[in-house]
């Protein structure tokens, strides 16, 4: 599904003019980003997902319809014909980026120096590189370098 035919259903946007705002209403609660990790590391059916995150049921269940109908992930039939799978969509996958910088940020902030934590690698086995944002001059951004310019 491509950017432009997201299925984003009506909603009681917190901020209606901020992306970071819609981003949140619409993917910011915990159970929702640990579904999309889960589902970036290979899962795909309800038992994989209960079993990865703990999630109960119930809310495993809501939290997959939604984001079935922001588009984010799509259900399909198992190729054993037997179970419904989930995978994410190309909405979905450009989360890649929000959940890299959230393990980052975590291996940095989240864990006392030295404390063992899973590791981010490559299709070779390469960890992957700290991003950092820059300007079109590869000049680096942060938040004191960058204000939100209102429309």
């Amino acid at each position: 599904m491509s950017r432009t035919t997201m299925r984003v259903p009506s909603l009681d946007w917190t901020d209606p003019d901020c992306p970071v705002a819609r981003t949140l209403d619409l993917v910011g609660d915990r159970w929702s980003l640990l579904v999309i990790r889960d589902a970036m590391d290979g899962a795909r059916s309800f038992t994989e997902f209960q079993r990865r995150t703990g999630i109960a049921r119930n809310i495993l269940t809501d939290r997959l319809r939604k984001l079935i109908s922001h588009g984010l992930l799509d259900q399909r039939t198992a190729p054993s014909g037997r179970r419904q799978e989930y995978v994410l969509t190309d909405t979905g996958r450009d989360l890649f980026p929000v959940i890299l910088t959230l393990r980052q940020w975590g291996e940095r902030h989240a864990f006392a120096p030295g404390e063992t934590h899973s590791t981010l690698v490559d299709q070779h086995g390469t960890l992957v590189p700290e991003i950092a944002p820059t300007s079109a001059d590869g000049t680096p951004l942060d938040a004191d370098t960058t204000h939100v310019q209102k429309t």
